[in-house]
């Protein structure tokens, strides 16, 4: 059965925040900034004291982590400057200590794997006035297009790291799963055709993906994303759902918006559907949500108008947890089990 994770940029998440998203129904906790765990500051990979201490936190409200994130590999690696190797190192370690603790799942994030120039962002204002995050091809004067050479030494680099890191995830019996590049521009490492590559490359039952619904979407609409559910599916290499919908697609209209699961251009319960038909088990994380009516958000340059992660009191993301809840009764009752 599917279950519902939540995304946190926090391990200092507070009783009232633990206790609210308990009582709303949430299964597990997705961390989804490497250094963010104590001990990476210091000496930079997780402590595992502390690792295990946050764990049994989380479980005494009858959660479980699902997903963290590993410490980010930045442009020096990607341009193998000198230290680069030294930023590898500590992911292979951080690797181990999760892998210890027993974290299921964890993301590699590769600096440079977006183009930010190419679009612009801007405030989407739909029903209700509700804010959300919006981007256009064509307003930006910038528009540098990486070029082949680049994306080829990306790719290498790419390569070059997880020839590391997988055998790892398999001793340690972690599933290393790869989020798509967000927004998904023509050449960026992990979106286009990049994304599948990736399996092919590293063929270990322990590469995978972080399916993000919402980010295969903006590259290719609703026929993309059931596509790739059944090729990435039925292979098992889904690990994570990012549960979320968007209206149009850079192919079709140049630009796309985020929406609530209710109003965009996707049918989220025929997303459910071919989730359910390639046996999928694990989670559904609603990520990014509308900012709605009386929700307070920290500031983040790079994500001025959506909820990136959980904080307490918001709606949009109560909202979001319901809707799933509800997919997924429906499910059962669809399916029979």
């Amino acid at each position: 059965m599917m279950k519902i994770s939540m995304t946190s940029y926090n391990v200092d998440l507070s009783d009232a925040d633990l206790r609210q998203l308990s009582q709303l129904g949430v299964d597990c906790i997705d961390f989804g900034k490497g250094s963010a765990f104590k001990g990476v500051k210091e000496q930079g990979y997780p402590d595992l004291d502390e690792l295990l201490k946050l764990k049994r936190r989380i479980r005494s409200y009858g959660m479980d982590i699902n997903r963290v994130t590993l410490p980010d590999l930045s442009l020096k690696f990607m341009h193998n400057e000198p230290g680069a190797e030294g930023e590898l190192e500590n992911s292979i370690r951080a690797m181990k200590v999760f892998g210890e603790a027993g974290i299921p799942i964890a993301r590699q994030r590769f600096e440079g794997d977006t183009f930010p120039q190419l679009t612009t962002q801007y405030r989407s204002i739909q029903r209700g006035g509700a804010i959300a995050r919006g981007e256009a091809v064509g307003f930006n004067q910038e528009e540098y297009h990486p070029t082949l050479e680049l994306y080829e030494a990306y790719w290498n680099r790419f390569c070059d790291a997880y020839a590391q890191l997988v055998p790892v995830a398999e001793d340690y019996n972690v599933q290393l799963g790869m989020h798509p590049s967000d927004a998904p521009h023509p050449g960026t490492l992990f979106g286009g055709l990049g994304y599948r590559r990736i399996i092919d490359a590293f063929p270990s039952k322990n590469v995978g993906y972080i399916y993000c619904v919402g980010t295969r979407a903006e590259e290719g609409g609703s026929s993309l994303v059931l596509d790739e559910i059944n090729q990435y599916g039925r292979k098992g290499r889904i690990f994570l759902v990012h549960f979320r919908n968007v209206r149009g697609s850079l192919p079709t209209t140049k630009a796309f918006e985020e929406a609530l699961l209710d109003d965009g251009d996707l049918n989220m319960f025929k997303i459910l559907l071919e989730l359910h038909k390639v046996g999928y088990d694990g989670c559904l994380n609603p990520d990014h949500v509308p900012i709605l009516e009386g929700v307070q958000i920290e500031h983040n340059p790079s994500w001025p108008n959506t909820c990136i992660q959980w904080n307490y009191n918001n709606i949009g993301y109560v909202y979001s947890i319901g809707y799933i809840k509800a997919l997924l009764a429906a499910l059962v009752e669809f399916s029979g089990k």
